[in-house]
């Protein structure tokens, strides 16, 4: 099933190409069929034109062609002729190699072109907990190394196979019509080599699926190693991470010293065999040409026959050590394309994103780990700032991954719902259109400024994007840079400070007037005067939106309308930060414990 599913899935990425394969098959089958007739020609010339052998054992379509050209006789006065036709079927062989060469390249371009589209748009549309799933690394390897295997089998071998298996065909056809037994002697061999062939198949396509999913390891190594770059030179971590990438390519040279041991061992038998069935042949072939069963003329055809026998069943060999490695690039890109993308139910609407925002009996669990959330339940009026405050790991920034549908719930007692609709049964795009989130981490592209804070909207306008980076508290920084907005970040932002780059990923949220805006912990690395600005700006601004508030800032969070305290995944406290300090729990320890180093200084 497994199989038949990943054929089909090829069949589908042929989308758009198919005609051209279908030129290139074409031009296969005027290359096969001139590269057959040129021997017979040869032979013709050589038997019954120079050595005046009778024409009665030619095939009528040849003695019509030899009428054609004016007759034996003249063709024996006139060799230039025959000369000339030898000439015009190369002409056409070479025509038919050159549409064969565009059209399938062309074909295989187009076929590669669907691969990357389908596999890129699937990606940009799988669930946020497929990609916690999958290395990066491994990712960029199936859309790259994967996928140019499998174009090189298509480009390389699959047209080949038509022609494969037209010159066996026809090849036998011909040795067999030409003496019966030196064809049988000629085949007898075959299945031998096709048996081999088989067996080696399988053999390869384990050693190949351990070399490509050992390249896979080695690309998450690097991109987590270039990524983090910085932290490794910090630490001084370099050498450490050098050996361990050492290691890891260190297997991964041995995987694929071990294929290629395995290619060698094929390769070689095969060669053997091949040469050993091509001297059987000419030696028995010309034995029957002493003896006169067989004219020289058919010998030499016979030769350049079962050359043509050889190579196919060879290059069969070939074939299916490539169609191996495609096999195994194509189940890894069929992984991608048959994960399951978000969905929305078939009852989503587009709710009002006004309303109040309920999280009732929140439970939740990360695949293969203990629950993290334990029933929290909470209502956060319309319009009003909520306050969420917790240790690490109490499951803060994982509420706010829930209320953006990053992750599911599971629980089928569990629902969030904004203005009284379950966001399971609101649209997915219409729902994080709605809400403005800033994540925990910060993420900047290697574009400009101007470009990241507009990111969010195309046609953008240069006014908007500044009077968020003013709200953001950006655009004083951004004045002092030489370029202005036009000055580019390096990749994840690394030309910027923490707090710049946390500035910046505000003002890219701040660009539309979002009704429900989240705030990750995205104030912990500016200074608190540059806190407090943001925050009374965002009052100003956005007064009417749902504002949540994580941090672990008493100052950030003193002027919320609600404040959550969490511990180990439930609500230990919850209400405004003057009763909050009044019941004198969990947060007035947070807070006494903030306050006093201020009051010490």
């Amino acid at each position: 099933m497994k199989k038949s599913g990943n054929i089909k899935l090829a069949w589908r990425f042929l989308k758009g190409s198919k005609w051209a394969f279908a030129l290139s098959i074409t031009a296969v089958l005027v290359m096969t069929f001139t590269g057959m007739v040129a021997p017979q020609i040869i032979r013709i010339a050589l038997d019954n034109v120079i050595m005046g052998e009778s024409t009665e054992t030619v095939s009528a379509q040849y003695r019509w062609l030899l009428e054609s050209l004016g007759g034996v006789a003249y063709l024996k006065e006139n060799l230039w002729v025959i000369a000339l036709l030898l000439l015009g079927i190369a002409v056409v062989t070479f025509v038919a190699q050159y549409l064969f060469r565009v059209t399938n390249t062309l074909g295989a371009e187009t076929f590669t072109k669907t691969m990357r589209d389908t596999l890129y748009d699937r990606i940009a549309h799988l669930p946020f907990s497929w990609h916690m799933r999958n290395h990066t690394g491994d990712i960029i390897q199936r859309c790259t190394s994967d996928v140019d295997t499998l174009k090189n089998f298509i480009n390389e071998q699959l047209t080949g196979i038509v022609r494969i298996v037209l010159m066996a065909v026809m090849a036998l056809g011909f040795m067999f019509g030409m003496h019966w037994q030196l064809a049988a002697i000629a085949f007898a061999l075959m299945p031998v080599m096709l048996t081999y062939s088989l067996l080696f198949h399988k053999q390869i396509w384990k050693s190949f699926l351990k070399c490509d999913e050992k390249e896979g390891e080695v690309s998450a190594l690097v991109q987590e190693n270039l990524t983090g770059v910085r932290v490794v030179r910090a630490f001084g971590r370099e050498g450490y991470e050098c050996e361990k990438f050492e290691r890891n390519n260190a297997e991964y040279t041995s995987l694929y010293v071990r294929l290629a041991k395995v290619m060698a061992r094929f390769w070689s038998s095969s060669d053997v065999i091949t040469g050993f069935e091509l001297m059987v042949v000419i030696v028995c072939g010309a034995v029957y040409a002493v003896k006169g069963a067989i004219t020289v003329g058919e010998y030499i055809a016979f030769i350049s026959y079962n050359s043509m026998l050889v190579w196919p069943v060879r290059m069969l060999g070939r074939l299916l050590s490539e169609m191996s490695k495609a096999g195994v690039s194509l189940s890894r890109i069929a992984h991608v394309v048959n994960s399951e993308p978000e969905r929305d139910s078939e009852q989503a609407v587009e709710a009002d994103m006004t309303g109040d925002v309920s999280f009732e009996h929140v439970n939740f669990a990360y695949e293969n780990c203990p629950e993290l959330l334990h029933d929290v339940t909470f209502t956060v009026k319309a319009g009003t700032t909520v306050g969420i405050m917790g240790g690490t790991g109490s499951g803060k920034s994982t509420l706010m991954l829930l209320l953006d549908k990053l992750y599911d719930l599971e629980d089928a007692s569990s629902r969030i719902t904004i203005g009284g609709v379950d966001i399971r049964n609101v649209k997915t795009d219409y729902l994080r259109d709605n809400i403005g989130i800033v994540l925990q981490e910060p993420y900047l592209f290697s574009r400009s400024l101007k470009d990241n804070i507009g990111i969010k909207h195309e046609g953008v306008t240069l006014e908007s994007i500044r009077m968020a980076a003013e709200a953001a508290a950006l655009d004083e920084t951004i004045a002092s840079f030489p370029q202005g907005y036009d000055t580019f970040v390096g990749e994840r932002g690394v030309t910027l400070s923490g707090g710049q780059k946390q500035r910046a990923a505000i003002a890219r949220v701040l660009t539309d007037d979002a009704p429900i805006l989240v705030f990750d912990d995205s104030l912990s690395a500016v200074d608190t005067e540059t806190d407090a600005l943001i925050r009374s700006r965002l009052e100003e601004r956005f007064g009417t939106a749902t504002i949540f508030l994580i941090s672990h800032r008493i100052s950030t969070l003193r002027k919320a309308d609600l404040i959550v305290v969490l511990e180990h995944g439930r609500i230990a406290e919850m209400g405004t930060h003057d009763a909050l300090v009044a019941e004198g729990g969990l947060y007035y320890s947070i807070y006494q414990a903030q306050t006093a180093g201020v009051e010490e200084l």
